[in-house]
């Protein structure tokens, strides 16, 4: 497939835990809702670390650090699946990383991609109707060795 025939998108997001929960953000766009980890594409001239960290701020009212890169994914969407009906094939380059946080209070976008934010019991995310990358994300936290991910100092 030449380079004219599909699009790229990078997007960076964060899986953040607290006491046995995690925040999500409910994606609303396009007539598609699901439950997605707070994150999304990067601006023009931004590093994914900081759209990551940027992006939670946007979706769900916390400020966070990241805690270490758990790693990235390919998500491939054929033209016929594009909301857009572009005509062609998009690769969705996502990035995922662990985040703490450190500040800031629950609140949702109100003006984005997503229109709620919510902590949810880790034992409750297989019923929520939720988009591929939140299991695609629990699945890199649960292969990721805790003593080697990386520090904040080290995701720049």
């Amino acid at each position: 497939m030449s380079a004219k025939n599909f699009d790229v998108r990078i997007g960076a997001y964060a899986v953040v835990i607290r006491n046995g929960s995690i925040l999500l953000a409910h994606w609303n766009q396009h007539g598609n809702s699901a439950w997605t980890l707070p994150g999304g594409g990067l601006e023009f001239g931004e590093d994914a670390p900081t759209a990551a960290v940027r992006e939670v701020a946007e979706e769900t009212g916390y400020s966070v650090e990241l805690a270490g890169l758990l790693g990235v994914d390919s998500h491939f969407v054929p033209p016929a699946k594009r909301m857009h009906g572009e005509g062609r094939m998009l690769h969705a380059l996502r990035i995922v990383y662990r985040a703490e946080v450190t500040g800031g209070s629950l609140a949702s976008e109100t003006s984005g991609s997503t229109d709620q934010a919510a902590w949810f019991p880790l034992d409750e995310v297989p019923s929520l109707q939720r988009v591929g990358l939140v299991d695609v994300a629990l699945e890199m936290l649960s292969a990721a060795p805790t003593s080697s991910v990386e520090g904040p100092a080290q995701l720049r």
